[in-house]
């Protein structure tokens, strides 16, 4: 990567809701401390990253950058300025591809919290090979889509294979309990999806698969988990999970960038708990049927302070072998998944990428960063990996 560049971290889209508060927590989390990075805020508007800067309390002389998505000179050097660019300019499709090119182009490390797996897909194909021969790290994902699930199931497997030599060949991610929704981002990007398939039917097929992100590899057939259904392992029904989707997507795709480490015959899916007997066969099936998403809640739009607060989650990964051995693990979040986890878990993410040595393309949190991630996610960002058994 280039020396000389003047910052550390762009936050990038730091005008929105979910951009305002990773650079919030950058502000105030780091402010003083030696390890703080040398950050800015940008966005279109000058005038609107100076008046956020000054609601979010950060320091008056917090560089301020202007870029658009819609004048790829100004991302080129944006990119250029920095060694991270951390965005939630978003849906991705429809904003993101001149940026990802200005990164792969600067060799800059890039991270945002895209949950459209179509459009990852085409800037696999289109710039992995480019970002090698960069060096840029193009790392998508990095919120609650996925960072509990691909990260969950990487601790899960180094217990797997600490207790018995060898990683569980089946894995359930199950939601156990979460309070606060999917951000206005997420709905977002759901209907542009859902516009790009309309317009290329193709693109449904590569969606359908839990294969999507591993170019040339096809492995086992997955669960579709889009039915409810008696779990045997965790005693209770399951519903369908709206993330499953995405997450299941980047797990896979972390194995495949890690070899294989955790078998080519992985299977994994994840659901969400209710509860045993006829109510929790009623909630599953309810929820089943329910809307997850709120189509009043836009961009840039998000809960209140106390509820960001109020809110959390509990997922539990339990990794099964063939002789009926289990090993359960999970992972908790101590703020709402949508904003107030999501927004401090992609702050550590691009600290983590400053502190990563690791060779350019398009990765995932849980291949590039792994336990490095871990650890600055327990120490700083209120999640907790624990081992259940």
């Amino acid at each position: 990567m280039a020396a000389g560049r003047d910052l550390d971290i762009v936050v990038y889209g730091a005008t929105g809701f979910t951009g305002r508060l990773v650079a919030e927590y950058l502000a105030h989390h780091y402010k003083g401390r030696k390890d703080a990075p040398k950050w800015a805020m940008a966005g279109r508007s000058l005038a609107k990253l100076a008046e956020v800067r000054d609601l979010i309390g950060a320091d008056e002389e917090t560089p301020l950058v202007v870029a658009d998505a819609s004048d790829p000179a100004s991302l080129d050097a944006m990119a250029a300025s920095t060694r991270v660019v951390l965005t939630t300019v978003g849906p991705y499709q429809l904003y993101g591809n001149e940026l990802v090119a200005a990164c792969v182009r600067a060799g800059t490390a890039y991270a945002d919290l895209c949950g459209e797996p179509g459009w990852m897909r085409e800037m696999i194909d289109k710039h992995h090979d480019a970002a090698k021969a960069s060096g840029a790290r193009i790392t998508f994902s990095c919120g609650f889509d996925s960072i509990p699930f691909d990260l969950g199931v990487l601790f899960l497997q180094a217990e797997a294979v600490k207790r018995h030599g060898k990683p569980a060949p089946r894995v359930k991610g199950r939601v156990r309990k979460m309070a606060g929704g999917a951000s206005g981002g997420t709905i977002a990007s759901l209907t542009e999806t859902l516009k790009a398939i309309a317009k290329k039917p193709s693109l449904a097929l590569l969606l359908k698969s839990s294969f999507a992100l591993t170019p040339g590899f096809e492995g086992p057939s997955q669960p579709t988990g889009l039915v409810p259904e008696y779990d045997s392992a965790t005693g209770t029904w399951t519903a369908p999970f709206v993330m499953a989707a995405i997450n299941t997507k980047n797990v896979h795709r972390s194995n495949f960038l890690l070899g294989h480490e955790w078998g080519a015959d992985l299977v994994y899916d994840e659901m969400v708990m209710t509860t045993i007997g006829d109510a929790g066969k009623a909630m599953a099936e309810a929820m089943a049927k329910a809307n997850p998403f709120d189509p009043s809640i836009k961009p840039g739009e998000g809960p209140s302070k106390e509820e960001r607060e109020n809110g959390f989650y509990d997922i539990l990964f339990i990794g099964e072998y063939p002789d009926g051995t289990t090993v359960r693990t999970s992972v908790q979040g101590d703020r709402d998944p949508g904003y107030g986890s999501t927004s401090k878990m992609l702050a550590e993410t691009g600290i983590a990428l400053l502190e990563n040595k690791g060779t350019g393309g398009v990765w995932t949190p849980g291949a590039l960063l792994g336990d490095a991630l871990i650890a600055r996610l327990t120490a700083n960002a209120g999640l907790t990996f624990r081992v259940e058994e």
